[in-house]
């Protein structure tokens, strides 16, 4: 039994084989509508999400199986104490696959370590977020035709940004990448990843503050949202979250093959009239990513269709 808790947890060739798999499912996705049936997956969802939790349901869905969970802690009997230990272990008893959220860092993990199914890691506080990882590589891949010698901008809350953390120790792996960091000195990349992640793979990277000074020269942008929720105090999220917007004046400074990212949800850090640029892929990596999520329920449940 395998778990997905971070991009990691896969070998490259593993990822490979996945990408194929979702790649399949968008091109003939008559042919897996039965592939789970009889199968349930359960989400557990401590902190609020759509796309992530919608997306695991939709998959399972799209695959025959069915979905039971709750979608806030207020819902569940963590409000009586009941440990992720206990509440997976209870789980274990009514699905075959769960997908998890927590606002606390390697709380998925424990989780897998007390269940007798398969945990799916659906995000945890600032750390990891490994299902949007293979989100973003199956729609780079697809639009870009390769995950290798690129230069990716990484734009905005890089601190607390999990979903930037995961694509990073997903996209080292690959030859020929380069980063360009563009945060604010307050919300850079945690040492720990320049020098663990970054340094240690001799990836080539540089820090800057403008947005426009790194445009001319990216082959893809992946946008963030400063996360309010991850603020200690009011007053330092209103004074970042207006520090980034892409709008279509900067676009123009862009490739015309530049491909825009962004895990979604955005507040205001992309302009809407960025929307209808060819090179907007953020809705398209929303559908890319049930694709992704289908293809990683068939390989945890060791399901061969």
């Amino acid at each position: 039994m395998r778990h997905l808790m971070s991009p990691l947890d896969f070998t490259v060739e593993e990822i490979d084989k996945l990408l194929d798999l979702a790649g399949d499912i968008e091109a003939h996705p008559d042919k897996y509508a039965h592939a789970c049936e009889g199968k349930k997956l359960a989400t557990l969802f401590y902190e609020p999400s759509t796309r992530t939790r919608l997306s695991h349901e939709a998959a399972m869905l799209n695959l025959g199986g069915s979905v039971l969970g709750f979608s806030s802690a207020a819902s569940s009997s963590a409000t009586k104490g009941e440990t992720v230990a206990d509440t997976i272990r209870m789980i274990s008893c009514f699905a075959d696959i769960c997908a998890m959220r927590h606002p606390k860092e390697g709380a998925a993990l424990v989780a897998s370590e007390y269940s007798s199914i398969p945990v799916i890691n659906a995000g945890d506080g600032g750390h990891q977020h490994p299902t949007q990882t293979l989100t973003d590589l199956m729609t780079i891949r697809s639009l870009k035709g390769r995950l290798n010698h690129m230069k990716i901008g990484l734009c905005g809350d890089l601190k607390f940004g999990r979903t930037v953390h995961s694509l990073i120790h997903a996209l080292v792996r690959y030859p020929g990448i380069e980063f360009v960091l563009i945060s604010p000195e307050e919300l850079r990349l945690p040492s720990y990843m320049r020098q663990d992640v970054l340094d240690k793979n001799n990836i080539p990277y540089e820090e800057v503050v403008r947005m426009e000074d790194a445009l001319p020269e990216l082959d893809l942008l992946y946008m963030t949202r400063v996360q309010k929720e991850r603020f200690f105090n009011e007053e330092d999220y209103v004074r970042m979250k207006d520090f980034y917007i892409l709008d279509a004046q900067k676009m123009e400074l862009a490739k015309s093959d530049m491909l825009v990212l962004h895990p979604l949800p955005r507040v205001n850090e992309i302009a809407v009239e960025v929307d209808k640029d060819p090179r907007a892929a953020y809705f398209k990596q929303v559908q890319y990513g049930v694709y992704a999520r289908m293809a990683l329920i068939l390989t945890l449940l060791n399901i061969e269709v």
